[in-house]
């Protein structure tokens, strides 16, 4: 049987470590542009969440670093902060902002589907970890996807979309190769 799009593992094949994840144990890299690193439990890799429409995901972010914009199609996301201060914030339909500097211990609410974003404005790392209430919640990220896809995004459409000149875009296209 199949749930959201996920075959239930035969009983016979199930064994103690999908039901385990070791997500908190070791800090991942956040040697990257963005100096962030995100670690995800959602089924894919955690096959015991199957079914139970929950997922996590542990987020490390450097001194400066931003979980860029980015949306969750299918699930609401819960931050908890674990380590530093993280604005968290989001956009709605109306293009209002809601944003909050979270603290250790603290907790923001980005509902299903709207563009948010995560920066580390504190002095040393910052870990947090979002919670979702899909076992799948998805990700777009509006930069890759205009500027890191394959085909390319034709040209008109992004010099119209941004108000800027071909040299401006291809600039702006050069920092996402690799993605």
């Amino acid at each position: 049987m199949a749930v959201d799009g996920f075959p239930c593992k035969p009983a016979s094949t199930v064994v103690d470590d999908d039901f385990f994840s070791a997500l908190m144990v070791a800090a991942p890299s956040t040697k990257n542009p963005f100096g962030v690193n995100s670690t995800r439990a959602t089924v894919s890799v955690f096959p015991g969440l199957n079914t139970l429409g929950v997922s996590i995901t542990r987020t490390d972010l450097a001194p400066g670093g931003i979980n860029p914009p980015h949306s969750h199609p299918r699930g609401s996301e819960l931050v908890l902060v674990v380590k530093g201060e993280v604005t968290v914030g989001f956009t709605t339909s109306t293009n209002l902002l809601y944003s909050k500097v979270v603290k250790e211990n603290e907790l923001f609410i980005v509902p299903r589907g709207l563009q948010h974003y995560q920066l580390n404005v504190g002095t040393g790392d910052a870990v947090f970890m979002a919670m979702f209430d899909a076992q799948s919640p998805g990700l777009v990220v509006p930069t890759l996807g205009l500027f890191a896809t394959k085909p390319a995004m034709p040209m008109e459409v992004l010099t119209k979309t941004f108000l800027l000149g071909a040299d401006e875009i291809d600039v702006m296209k050069s920092k996402f190769v690799g993605f």
